[in-house]
């Protein structure tokens, strides 16, 4: 997302920022191998991470928890995001996607997704719970919680 709007504005950035677009089957296919039991996938693509966790809160009525320390934001992007005033989590990530799978599989899934080059650096950033259902939690880095509302308004036009 931030590689679009510094192309679309013109946005002269310290930092060479590439676009993450990928295609993504083949990790999608390793996931799917790796025998774990999995409960849904979804990109982040529009409204970043905030509303495809959001949605998917809403829509499974659980509530989820995330963990901002895990949660892998490229430092150039970090960067170009605190200049802009934006939040990450808001931003378009084409080329990633979520998996939620049972509680047991996820070493499995992070394996499989870590045995090729577009999941290499795969996370665990969160959990589900019954706790806040319909609401995405992060704990943040010092500790603290704070509420993940899903985007509103316009962040960034289209991609696709």
């Amino acid at each position: 997302g931030i590689a679009i709007m510094a192309a679309r504005k013109d946005l002269k950035l310290e930092s060479d920022i590439k676009s993450d677009s990928a295609p993504l089957w083949e990790p999608v296919e390793k996931v799917l191998q790796s025998g774990a039991k999995i409960h849904c996938m979804r990109d982040p693509t529009r409204g970043g991470l905030s509303s495809a966790l959001t949605e998917i809160a809403r829509t499974a009525q659980v509530g989820i928890e995330i963990w901002e320390e895990n949660i892998p934001v490229p430092e150039p992007v970090r960067g170009a995001c605190e200049i802009l005033g934006l939040d990450p989590l808001y931003i378009a990530n084409e080329g990633k996607f979520l998996v939620f799978v049972s509680g047991g599989d996820g070493d499995k899934a992070l394996k499989a997704l870590r045995s090729h080059p577009l999941g290499k650096m795969a996370q665990k950033i969160g959990e589900t719970t019954l706790e806040h259902k319909g609401t995405v939690v992060m704990r943040t880095r010092i500790g603290g919680k704070r509420v993940v509302p899903m985007a509103s308004g316009e962040i960034l036009p289209r991609i696709c």
